[in-house]
């Protein structure tokens, strides 16, 4: 029984990773979803948050993630995923930025659609935030 599985993270604009990976733990609505080596095939819904890999021979990674999916089949995991960022990579001014225009654009009258895309655009810019400040080696 080996102890990794194939992993490829693709994100909207580029191949964050393609490779071996011992255990990541992926942010789900129902919280944190740890996977390791041969486990069942599944799939799941990913939504704003921490995402946390562990490479063979390597300190774990950790990332921010949008919103997207994983399937897990045959111990290969794919993740689709409409952004990831690793903290270093995160510009906080940016991430500042966008929360304060989400939250004001919240206060508006909106219609439904406008609403949720409000949210979904806070809750991306907090998690960066919250990456980039707990992280970030810089």
């Amino acid at each position: 029984m080996q102890n990794a599985f194939k992993l490829r993270i693709l994100a909207s604009d580029k191949v964050f990773y393609e490779g071996d990976c011992e255990s990541i733990i992926i942010p789900t609505s129902k919280g944190q979803y740890g996977l390791l080596a041969n486990h069942c095939n599944m799939l799941g819904a990913i939504i704003p948050g921490v995402l946390k890999v562990k490479l063979p021979a390597k300190d774990s990674q950790i990332a921010s993630v949008s919103s997207g999916l994983f399937i897990m089949e045959n111990n290969e995991l794919l993740i689709l995923i409409d952004s990831i960022e690793l903290p270093e990579e995160i510009d906080i001014n940016r991430a500042k930025l966008a929360a304060e225009e989400a939250q004001e654009k919240l206060l508006n009258k909106l219609s439904k659609h406008e609403y949720y895309s409000n949210q979904v655009r806070l809750a991306k810019a907090i998690n960066r935030l919250k990456v980039k400040t707990t992280f970030s080696k810089d």
